[in-house]
């Protein structure tokens, strides 16, 4: 399931990820949300939450994400990823020298400083 954070600035897109993530989750949350935003501002931010409950990402959830973050790659300004899955932040660090734009990773019980950092 995908979720939108609320109570951060309009130009940032925050969401958490829990239980079974699948490409409808995609399709019906997260991309409308981003398309609407780049809309609005041109370039967005986003905080991305993997909730501690998160099972699992369905293939097409996994083939969605790639095609939302290729197509609309130059429109973030950063992009901040929360969470307790080291191999997730290890990956996040491995690819975050060739994006083009800032990008952090935090811990769950850091998501009050990545929420302050994705506000600056």
């Amino acid at each position: 399931m995908i979720e939108i954070i609320e109570g951060l600035p309009d130009n940032v897109v925050a969401v958490r990820v829990s239980g079974e993530v699948t490409g409808d989750d995609y399709s019906k949350v997260l991309i409308p949300a981003i398309e609407d935003k780049i809309q609005k501002y041109g370039k967005i931010r986003m905080l991305y939450q993997m909730d501690k409950e998160l099972e699992w990402f369905t293939i097409s959830a996994m083939q969605e994400d790639a095609k939302v973050g290729i197509r609309n790659l130059t429109a973030f300004e950063k992009i901040a990823v929360v969470s307790d899955v080291d191999w997730m932040n290890s990956a996040v660090g491995l690819f975050k020298f060739i994006i083009p734009f800032p990008v952090r990773t935090y811990k769950n019980e850091e998501l009050s400083e990545a929420k302050a950092w994705i506000s600056e």
